[in-house]
């Protein structure tokens, strides 16, 4: 028996997605994968553990130094991952 309505996969995942709101997790993942690219493979290697919780982005740094340099360029960095990820997604960023 067919149904009368058939929909794509791409729309069954996408109602799926939005369904269980898993929209804003599914970005902060794609963010976190994105981070070397994102900041190159010096600062890169140098982050220990970064994640996301309630909007702020978390970066665990092992170089003081790096630390004061991303410190001073904070505010371009939360607007380059907000471009990449096309919303609002972190609102600050936290160095430890």
């Amino acid at each position: 028996m067919r149904r009368s309505k058939t929909i794509t996969l791409e729309e069954a995942i996408r109602d799926y997605i939005t369904e269980m709101n898993l929209g804003d997790k599914l970005a902060e993942t794609s963010l976190i994968n994105s981070w070397e690219e994102l900041v190159g493979k010096a600062i890169s290697s140098r982050t220990t553990r970064i994640y996301i919780k309630e909007h702020v982005l978390y970066i665990h740094l092992s170089s003081s130094v790096v630390r004061n340099e991303l410190i001073m360029l904070r505010e371009s960095l939360r607007n380059k991952l907000n471009e990449k990820s096309g919303r609002e997604l972190i609102t600050d960023i936290r160095f430890l």
